[in-house]
C-alpha cells in the first residue's frame, strides 16, 4: 500500500498566513515588527495544521472505538524572554483534538485540564499522553512543582476528552517530562519519560532533584549519553509498579550511543509502538532537530538505532506520535508554519511507510520542486 502520503489542507500549501483563520490570532498577527517572521511565500509543507484556532504542539495520538484523538500541548504566547530550558514553553492546560478519519474535520474540545486544578503543580504543563483501561481515560502530563521540579501527574475521565480530574499528588518515584504510555498485547502498560536540558534528567541523576546541577546533560561527550526512563504501570495505571529503569540505546557496534553523539543520542519526547512484532522506540534529539528510531524485542529494551523518521521541522522543537488506523500509519508531529515562533507551534499529520526489512522511510517535512 505504497500510497502517496495524505496532504491535509487547513490552508493553501503555498503559505499566506493571513488566510488562516483563527479565533486565537497568530502570534505574527499581533507581534511587534522586529518580532515578525520572515515572508515565506513560496516555501511548501508536505501537511498543513490540523487547527489554527490555537496553537498546539507535541501530538500524542491515539484510536479508540475507531475515532482518532489527539492529545496535545497548548502553546499560548507568554512574556517569559527565550532560553535553553524552555521557559518561554508556559503552557498551562490541555485541549483535545478529534476526528472520525485522518484528513477529515478536526473537532477542538474545550479545556480538559487546566494548571490550576493540580493541587501540586505550579506552571509549565508540557507534552502529555493518555491511555484507556476498561471505562477509564487516563490523561498524564508533566508540570514544574512548587520548587520548580518537573514531576508527572495523572487525571482521569470518563470521556476521552474530559474534562479529567487530577490526582492530588504526582506519580511516586516520577521526575522529568515527557510521558508515553504504551499498553503491549499481554496488557501490561509502560511509561516512558525523561529529556535533558530543560527536561532536568541531569538534575536526578542521584533519585534527588538537584536544582543546582547541569544545564545541558552529563557533560561528558565520551560517556554513554542519559537514557530515557520506562517503568511498568500499576494495574490500576495511576503510580509505577517498578523503580524506573534505562532505556538503553546501542549503536551498530552493541555500545550505548555516547552523550557527544548529538545526532543520535536521546533528549526527549519518547514514543514507544509495535510493528511486526518489534519494538520501536523514538525519540527526538533535541539540538540535531531529528525524530529517530530504535528497534528492540522487549518493551524494556535494550533498542538498536536503526534510522531517522522526520528531518527537522521549522522551529526549534519537534516531538511526535506514531499510530496505526485502518491499515496505515501516521505519523504526528508539529512545527512552527502559522507562527514562525519557536514557542507557537502547530500540529500537523503525514503518512508513514515502512521498508521491507521493517525500517522507516524518512519523511522530510517540506515539499521540493
Amino acid at each position: 500500500m505504497n500510497r502517496p502520503p495524505l496532504r491535509l489542507l487547513a490552508c493553501s500549501v503555498l503559505v499566506v498566513l493571513a488566510a488562516c483563520s483563527s479565533k486565537e490570532p497568530p502570534a505574527a498577527a499581533g507581534a511587534s515588527a522586529d518580532q515578525q517572521p520572515p515572508a515565506k511565500a513560496t516555501r511548501q509543507y508536505l501537511s498543513q495544521p490540523l487547527v489554527s484556532e490555537i496553537y498546539t504542539a507535541d501530538p500524542s495520538a491515539h484510536i479508540w472505538d475507531g475515532k482518532i484523538y489527539v492529545y496535545p500541548s497548548h502553546d499560548i504566547d507568554g512574556t517569559t524572554p527565550e532560553d535553553d530550558l524552555g521557559a518561554h514553553f508556559e503552557m498551562r492546560d490541555y485541549r483535545i483534538l478529534s476526528m472520525d478519519e485522518i484528513g477529515g474535520p478536526v473537532t477542538l474540545h474545550p479545556v480538559a485540564l487546566d494548571v490550576s486544578q493540580v493541587p501540586w503543580a505550579d506552571k509549565q504543563m508540557w507534552a502529555p499522553d493518555a491511555a484507556r483501561k476498561n471505562d477509564t481515560y487516563f490523561l498524564y502530563f508533566p508540570a514544574k512543582d512548587k520548587q520548580g521540579a518537573f514531576r508527572i501527574g495523572v487525571a482521569t475521565s470518563k470521556s476521552p476528552t474530559g474534562p479529567f480530574e487530577p490526582r492530588p499528588e504526582p506519580i511516586k518515584g516520577s521526575f522529568s517530562i515527557d510521558p508515553a504510555v504504551f499498553t503491549d498485547a499481554d496488557g501490561r502498560t509502560y511509561m516512558y519519560f525523561g529529556g535533558i536540558w530543560g527536561g532536568q534528567l541531569q538534575r536526578n541523576t542521584t533519585g534527588t532533584y538537584d536544582p543546582n546541577g547541569s544545564k545541558t546533560d552529563l557533560q561528558a561527550d565520551d560517556q554513554p549519553a542519559l537514557s530515557a526512563k520506562v517503568a511498568m504501570l500499576t494495574g490500576d495505571m495511576l503510580e509505577f509498579a517498578e523503580k524506573p529503569r534505562d532505556v538503553v540505546i546501542l549503536d551498530e557496534n552493541d555500545k550505548p550511543l555516547l552523550g557527544g553523539d548529538h545526532d543520535r543520542r536521546f533528549f526527549e519526547a519518547s514514543w514507544m509502538h509495535k510493528y511486526n512484532g518489534k519494538y520501536y522506540f523514538s525519540y527526538s534529539t533535541g539540538d540535531t532537530h531529528y525524530i529517530v528510531y530504535a528497534i528492540g524485542d522487549s518493551p524494556y529494551g535494550p533498542f538498536k538505532y536503526a534510522g531517522r523518521i522526520l528531518e527537522p521541522v521549522e522551529g526549534w522543537t519537534t516531538h511526535h506520535s506514531i499510530v496505526e488506523s485502518d491499515g496505515r500509519w501516521w505519523l504526528f508531529y508539529a512545527d512552527s508554519q502559522l507562527s514562525g515562533q519557536t514557542r507557537l507551534r502547530n500540529v500537523k499529520v503525514t503518512e508513514l511507510f515502512y521498508n521491507p526489512d521493517g525500517t522507516i522511510k524518512t519523511i522530510d517535512p517540506f515539499v521540493h520542486e
